[in-house]
């Protein structure tokens, strides 16, 4: 059961480096219901710079905004969250508490995606989080290996560095162990391997990201490094910008809020790339743009075989005051038997999820596509992945063997049926 709770919501502002007061969020129960309820304070309304704190829920305007949807929280919040290592990380460090929701809320980080901040006290607190040295991946990994098999002492040194370094960046999605490291002037999300991986994740997911950028696709910058014999995989954070002395913050939404849906199995029916194509258009400066890019991401992820594309995997983000769809990142590929058909994890046509040629090019005027340009567009996609993804995969360094074992992931038979 939800207790009542409220806190303070801060926001870095456009061309800002510290926290801004925007409003108070609360989550109180109602006959045995939690109700989430925000409102802007009408100091920060009345700022000529303020900006809405999302592009579809919380618009700035004056009055309460409820919901009683996931527990009472509002999709930009949970988008700030811990994801599942963060709250793996946070449940090690409160050992003994019993947590809520609102718990993980105020537990997070300080450095959680995007622009905005949560406390207690009505004055915001400083931002002063400048990034982990990249010197300690190699402990780091090595905690996290602990940490992921259960067998963490807690009096263990190298633990007790992970934990107080692995919280940083937990809210930026997935269940991997990662955190965020800082390298001269960029932060980065150091995703680590696990020893229960059937193939080298970092080098695959490197490979997949510059696949996808030869696809024409904008992608995150990514690099591989070795620590203690092991890959780490850095992807440079989008949501942050040096300014010379510190980082400006972007505000950023996961897709999941776009659509206003939940994680849940019954809210799955709004997991569209078609319905997602609608919400972008309305919150993105440039629609043709963001929704041409949209498409092709839908039209790779069936190429490769990234089934797990769901909406937390795609996110718009805003350096300044208008909303862009946000460079791909977590691409991976799912080897699969089956190659009559696959289905995406999104909707991503008129047949539902079938990622197969008829299906995609079928809804190309959600996208602001005709059906000549979705067609063409699907056809370089697919042309470039089979004669590509093989190379791209060498020169990230993937093992002949480990190539064999996704190798069923790419340009499956399905794909081009019409």
């Amino acid at each position: 059961m939800t207790s009542d709770r409220e806190c303070y919501v801060y926001i870095v502002l456009p061309g800002e480096t510290e926290f801004t007061t925007a409003g108070r969020f609360r989550v109180a129960t109602r006959d045995g219901v939690p109700v989430g309820a925000f409102v802007y304070g009408r100091r920060y309304r009345d700022r000529a710079d303020a900006v809405a704190v999302d592009p579809v829920e919380l618009r700035l305007a004056d009055g309460q905004y409820n919901t009683v949807r996931m527990g009472g929280f509002f999709g930009a919040i949970r988008d700030a969250m811990p994801d599942w290592w963060g709250r793996r990380t946070i449940d090690r460090r409160t050992a003994g508490r019993a947590l809520e929701e609102f718990d993980y809320l105020l537990e997070g980080p300080d450095d959680r995606i995007g622009a905005l901040g949560f406390g207690s006290s009505s004055l915001p607190p400083d931002t002063d989080w400048q990034g982990r040295a990249m010197v300690d991946l190699a402990e780091l990994q090595r905690g996290a290996d602990l940490i992921v098999a259960d067998r963490a002492d807690s009096q263990d040194p190298a633990v007790e560095q992970a934990e107080a370094l692995l919280l940083p960046g937990t809210s930026v999605g997935g269940a991997r162990p990662k955190t965020v490291v800082r390298d001269a002037e960029d932060l980065w999300i150091a995703k680590f391997s696990r020893h229960d991986d059937r193939w080298n994740l970092p080098r695959v997911e490197q490979g997949m990201l510059a696949l996808a950028r030869a696809c024409g696709l904008a992608v995150a910058d990514s690099r591989l490094v070795s620590v203690g014999g092991r890959d780490v995989l850095l992807v440079r954070r989008f949501d942050r910008q040096w300014n010379g002395t510190s980082f400006f913050r972007s505000r950023m939404v996961s897709a999941l809020t776009l659509l206003r849906a939940d994680e849940a199995v019954t809210e799955r029916g709004r997991w569209s790339y078609l319905l997602l194509a609608d919400e972008v258009r309305r919150a993105s400066g440039e629609p043709v743009a963001d929704l041409r890019e949209l498409f092709a991401r839908m039209c790779f992820n069936a190429a490769v075989s990234n089934l797990d594309d769901h909406p937390r995997n795609h996110a718009v983000v805003a350096a300044h005051r208008t909303w862009r769809l946000s460079p791909a990142y977590d691409l991976t590929p799912t080897p699969a038997i089956a190659q009559e058909r696959r289905d995406l994890a999104m909707i991503c046509g008129p047949y539902g999820r079938g990622a197969n040629q008829g299906n995609l090019v079928g809804g190309h005027g959600r996208f602001l596509l005709s059906e000549a340009d979705a067609k063409d567009l699907f056809e370089r996609i697919v042309a470039t992945v089979r004669g590509g993804w093989r190379g791209a995969m060498r020169r990230a360094g993937v093992s002949g063997a480990d190539r064999e074992r996704i190798a069923s992931a790419f340009v499956y038979s399905g794909l081009m049926h019409s």
